[in-house]
């Protein structure tokens, strides 16, 4: 039987109440490092990404490859993650894949190799289809050749999209 209340306050004795949303659903508000591991409450963290930002497809990658390129690939899945939840609807298989690979790439950074294969290999499932004609510069052939021939923990991702050009 659970005894605890419905605010998150466990009964005495049964350490802190768990942090919550407007909505009541647990949220965890402890700090984060750059691989999103949770720290200890009080010590120093990396800024988490605000969630439900609605953000253009340009934006999105541009964001995610900052990110990624900071070896910060968990917060990258956060900016995709939003894009794949807001973003229009027959759009939304790309761009699940796409948190996947920012997944994968998170595992492989904290050394979870069995999980980072998982994930690339669903990522890259995911990619196949717009391999030939991927929208907004996303370099989905690329991405998918890179999960079948290298190991993720030794070689980064190509660049996921080619930016437009300023010229």
């Amino acid at each position: 039987m659970n005894d605890a209340p419905h605010d998150g306050t466990p009964p005495a004795g049964r350490g802190p109440a768990r942090d919550r949303d407007a909505e009541g659903r647990a949220r965890s508000n402890r700090p984060r490092d750059g691989l999103g591991r949770p720290l200890p409450r009080g010590a120093p963290g990396v800024a988490r990404q605000p969630e439900g930002v609605r953000r253009s497809a340009e934006q999105t990658l541009t964001e995610a490859q900052r990110l990624i390129d900071d070896g910060m690939p968990f917060h990258a899945h956060e900016v995709l993650e939003d894009r794949w939840k807001t973003g229009p609807a027959g759009e939304r298989d790309l761009w699940r894949a796409m948190a996947q690979l920012a997944v994968g790439l998170t595992h492989a950074a904290r050394g979870n190799s069995r999980g980072a294969a998982a994930l690339l290999d669903r990522a890259a499932r995911g990619l196949a289809p717009y391999a030939g004609d991927a929208p907004y510069g996303i370099d989905a052939a690329g991405l998918v050749r890179w999960v079948a021939h290298q190991d993720p923990a030794l070689t980064p991702p190509p660049p996921l999209f080619a930016p437009p050009s300023a010229t």
